[in-house]
């Protein structure tokens, strides 16, 4: 049955090549009726080398990215179709669809870009780093325990913003010869202070629990998602008390890998549809919007997996219950929150209507929550975040006319002609001047 197997995939890959060929007719299309980009106009650019699949981590910095370019200019270049679309069609910086590096060299050669910034770790990043003389800045798309977060892949950067002493206290104990110090800058988390997206519904009595799953993961470490083992008991729980509003957000990955767990996904999404249609005032919503911030401002009690989901919504200063991975296998990282934070047990999925109760009543686990939202985020005031972001860029600005100003002097004294006396070494027989 070889064959059949060697069809499909053939058959798969004409397709997306042919989804491609669209998207990139749509994107070029997109781009003709836009007026040009400005020349020598943009300071900042965002590398993108990923797909649609993964605008997640591109859409929550939108809002800061919007911010930033009223001091320095911003713009994303996307490397891939489908993401560019997406970008173009959102509320996105200006987009440079780049597909090939003759694209991306031709764009900055046209361009004064100082400092590129980078989401994720594609391995296409490696293609933008060719380019010299500007900075070349890992901030990521969340802040998590996750091994993600520690990979040795920082190294490749000239620097990484991160959250606060939590991830500096994290890089440390993972990564050999990587100067802390001077590589990583504290920014907070500055998406916090653009939480977007109106409520889909009129606030009530009812207690509102966010529940966010994150994916199931493509290998065992990293099999933190929960909807298989946590999720349809928990949710089934409190659709049927009358009494709590549910905020379904599962991550957009769910199912790719584990076709049962996208099925049980489908399941909760139906489920909460039946109690909507029994219930009209209940309200429960699945979201699956490019928005996030009005589910971790609205909910009472956030239920979230091993993800940056945590941190979100620990930013937010709120409680959250954090599910247990089943898999003994995945990676949980026990020095940071996870030491101290309140795990959710498969078992007591079930119960969870109890645990949401007992943590909105517990003084203690509140306490808890105060001291580590501090050390994962520094000061969480309104604007504190974005001002230590901007204070970032314009460290780097700084530091890159120093660098500028001191390439150039190289320059020109390589361009310098030589004296007409050089200086050689006449000791051993068959030199002469010049040579």
């Amino acid at each position: 049955m070889g064959w059949v197997s060697d069809a499909q995939k053939a058959i798969a890959l004409v397709r997306r090549a042919m989804a491609s060929r669209r998207a990139v007719q749509s994107v070029r299309h997109t781009l003709d009726v836009l007026p040009p980009h400005p020349l020598h106009h943009y300071r900042v650019a965002v590398y993108f080398a990923d797909g649609a699949v993964n605008m997640y981590q591109m859409r929550q910095w939108y809002k800061p990215l919007a911010e930033l370019s009223k001091t320095w200019p911003v713009v994303v270049l996307s490397r891939v179709a489908t993401g560019a679309r997406a970008l173009l069609a959102e509320d996105a910086p200006p987009v440079a669809f780049v597909p090939t590096v003759r694209d991306v060299e031709a764009f900055i050669a046209d361009q004064d870009i100082r400092v590129v910034l980078y989401v994720n770790q594609n391995t296409r990043n490696f293609q933008m780093f060719r380019y010299g003389r500007r900075w070349h800045v890992f901030i990521n798309h969340g802040e998590s325990d996750k091994m993600y977060m520690t990979t040795n892949q920082y190294k490749a950067y000239d620097y990484a913003f991160v959250a606060g002493q939590a991830a500096r206290e994290r890089l440390g104990r993972v990564l050999w010869e990587y100067d802390i110090d001077r590589r990583t800058i504290e920014i907070g988390r500055p998406q916090a202070d653009h939480y977007s997206g109106a409520l889909p519904y009129t606030p009530d009595e009812r207690t509102v629990v966010l529940y966010a799953p994150t994916w199931e993961g493509d290998r065992p470490s990293a099999h933190y998602g929960s909807i298989l083992s946590h999720g349809e008991a928990l949710v089934r729980a409190l659709l049927a008390t009358g009494t709590h509003r549910v905020i379904y957000r599962p991550h957009p990955r769910s199912g790719v890998v584990n076709r049962e767990y996208g099925a049980a996904n489908q399941r909760i999404i139906a489920a909460l549809t039946t109690s909507n249609s029994a219930d009209q005032a209940a309200h429960h919503v699945f979201d699956d919007g490019p928005e996030l911030g009005w589910q971790l401002a609205a909910a009472d009690v956030a239920v979230v997996d091993i993800s940056a989901m945590v941190y979100d919504r620990l930013a937010a200063g709120k409680p959250l219950l954090v599910t247990r991975p089943i898999d003994p296998e995945a990676a949980v990282d026990t020095y940071g929150y996870l030491q101290a934070c309140e795990w959710l047990d498969a078992a007591s999925a079930p119960a969870v209507v109890g645990e949401v109760t007992r943590v909105l009543g517990d003084e203690a686990a509140t306490a808890r929550l105060t001291h580590w939202v501090t050390h994962y985020f520094g000061d969480t005031s309104p604007g504190a975040a974005t001002a230590k972001f901007h204070a970032a860029i314009e460290r780097l600005m700084g530091e890159w006319d120093v660098w500028h100003d001191r390439a150039l002097d190289d320059d020109e004294q390589e361009n310098d002609p030589e004296p007409e006396e050089a200086e050689f070494d006449d000791s051993e027989p068959g030199l002469s001047p010049g040579r």
